[in-house]
């Protein structure tokens, strides 16, 4: 009897284990399909925040870019002056009613890589999409009678851009030098634009501003102008440029500048100044000496036909054949594709360049390429 007993309380025991066994499975089941739901709320919850805020955004921007009043075609005349930036366009227009947020203009603006608007009054709407701000902006006919009017070509040296400054307007040369020499004004311009550092202030510089007088055409309805109204307006073109295209490069402006300006000396067209500032930027990654013909040239302060062994001989903290790195400062006045290509290099493998007299650039990523290029082109 005792031993049907034992096995009966055995078999119990195993049915008890085995339903304690599966409750527990019940229990883990329901755990694990609890915590599944939990996850997939979660998942769906930063989905649905994810999706709102990109919508909220998207919306946001749209509607910033958007027309302020699709139904309002009233014509307000605006009036942009003479060497406004994109962030003092972008206020004046915020102020007049024409956009909602004059950042998101100064952001647009740069995200669609535009520039060059011109100085004058404009009839614009409340209704006109962003874009057709822009285009009328660039393309508007202003100002069409000038008092006064010249033309600054790119790559001049700050004398000649001085030269023919007087040639075409009311000042003096002598005057135009005398005031970059000033050292107080010199300050005063240092205060008040962000491109301007104390770099330009370096003992061994020529000319503090070499290569921020911007090359291009400029307006005045006065007949007559200050010497102060000319340079600032060629600064406050270079500030604009600069606002488009500079980033977060690692290089100061002025070593952006100075760049810009081997670019412009060394390049015959916008294909070449993409690939000549990929060499430079090659070289600087490197340490290697730049070794640019054009640095040479303003070392002597006169320009060379050809670079001869006896003129790389001179010592100057501009010429690049004697000093490592960057000269101590721009070589000229490069123009925007020199400025934008000198921040956006082609990215290649290329160190050296060769201007041959067929038109053509050589390019070589070895000193032994680069000297057989020489002796295949060179007389």
């Amino acid at each position: 009897m005792t031993g049907n007993k034992n096995g009966k309380n055995k078999d119990a025991n195993k049915d008890n284990e085995k339903i304690k066994h599966k409750e527990k499975l019940i229990e883990r089941q329901k755990e694990a399909s609890l915590v599944r739901k939990i996850v997939i709320i979660c998942f769906l919850v930063i989905i649905l925040t994810v999706a709102g805020a990109t919508y909220a955004t998207y919306k946001y921007v749209m509607n910033a870019i958007g027309p302020v009043d699709e139904t309002d075609e009233e014509m307000i005349t605006v009036e942009i002056p003479i060497g406004s930036t994109s962030t003092r366009i972008g206020s004046i227009l915020e102020e007049e009613g024409i956009v909602s947020n004059g950042t998101m203009f100064r952001f647009y603006v740069r995200y669609k890589n535009e520039g060059h608007f011109q100085a004058g009054e404009y009839e614009l709407a409340r209704s006109m999409h962003m874009d057709e701000i822009i285009e009328t902006l660039k393309e508007g006919v202003v100002y069409e009678d000038y008092a006064l009017s010249f033309t600054i070509p790119e790559g001049r040296w700050l004398e000649e851009v001085f030269e023919r400054i007087a040639d075409e307007t009311n000042l003096e040369e002598e005057d135009l030098i005398e005031l970059v020499q000033d050292e107080e004004y010199i300050d005063s311009l240092i205060e008040r634009y962000s491109i301007l550092t104390d770099d330009i202030l370096e003992e061994e510089i020529r000319w503090p501003l070499e290569g921020y007088l911007f090359p291009a055409r400029y307006d005045f309805v006065d007949d007559e102008v200050t010497a102060e109204q000319v340079i600032e307006a060629m600064l406050d073109r270079t500030a604009a440029v600069l606002e488009v295209y500079a980033g977060d490069t690692g290089y100061s402006f002025h070593e952006i500048m100075t760049i810009a300006s081997i670019i412009e000396g060394e390049a015959r067209n916008d294909e070449e100044r993409e690939v000549i500032s990929g060499v430079v930027h090659n070289r600087l990654n490197i340490n290697m000496a730049l070794q640019m013909d054009p640095t040479v040239a303003y070392a002597h302060g006169e320009h060379l036909s050809r670079t001869s062994y006896e003129d790389l001989e001179i010592e100057s903290p501009y010429n690049t054949y004697h000093v490592s790195g960057l000269p101590v400062g721009p070589i000229n006045n490069p123009g925007e594709a020199s400025i934008r290509t000198a921040l956006q290099p082609a990215n290649h493998n290329y160190l050296y360049f060769y201007h041959a007299e067929d038109g053509e650039i050589y390019l070589s990523e070895s000193y032994s390429e680069h000297q057989q290029i020489l002796e295949e082109h060179r007389d």
